[in-house]
């Protein structure tokens, strides 16, 4: 069963837990483009995810959006630990980047957990430290990086994430997701193109050699 090996691997030191987190969690399945958490919504349940990958995305107040992280099989959203910990309003949106299959642990559980178990403890301050890079990534990126750079690096974290050269995006998401122009990121693709690190299609990306 995909769920019991991903949890396996997760806590292999614990099988209790793993045997608590398939009893007291619920398992759904979503496809690409459906949202499991929006902005402002109460968090009652902690979303682990088993199969699939998330984005989670932060709005602006003009309508824009950027990127801030993905979530893989076997990871979480720390943001949803700590809102759901403090009884807070989510600030941030969860989108299903590719179908998935998660498996939701009540808030009260949550904390149950960090009494019980260690390994659950150490799990919450692994995704803690890791989420805590990448958001540091992500303000240098834009404090200091230009905007091609950004966009190569974004589509560069795609191909490490799926494994594969093609990636079925549009100028739209793409832009959304960098937090700017979809006029800016046609642009700056048209010019990789140009420069051979791209081949551009019908709502997809294909990437050469020199680029992954």
């Amino acid at each position: 069963m995909e769920e019991n090996k991903v949890l396996s691997s997760e806590f292999k030191t614990s099988p209790e837990l793993v045997e608590k987190l398939h009893q007291f969690g619920i398992s759904k399945s979503y496809e690409e483009g459906d949202v499991i958490l929006d902005e402002n919504s109460s968090i009652r349940s902690i979303p682990i995810v088993m199969k699939g990958m998330i984005k989670v995305i932060r709005t602006e107040e003009d309508g824009r959006e950027i990127l801030l992280y993905y979530i893989k099989a076997g990871e979480s959203c720390i943001m949803s630990f700590l809102g759901g910990m403090h009884n807070e309003k989510s600030i941030v949106k969860a989108e299903v980047e590719e179908d998935a299959e998660i498996l939701f642990l009540p808030v009260d559980k949550v904390s149950l957990f960090i009494k019980e178990y260690p390994e659950w403890l150490d799990y919450i301050f692994r995704l803690y430290h890791k989420r805590f890079e990448e958001l540091l990534d992500i303000i240098n990126a834009i404090a200091f990086k230009k905007v091609d750079e950004r966009l190569l690096n974004l589509l560069r974290k795609k191909y490490e994430l799926t494994k594969s050269p093609v990636i079925i995006i549009t100028h739209e998401q793409l832009a959304n997701e960098l937090g700017t122009a979809r006029v800016v990121v046609s642009r700056l693709l048209k010019q990789l193109e140009e420069d051979g690190k791209l081949k551009l299609g019908r709502n997809k990306i294909i990437l050469q050699k020199e680029v992954m």
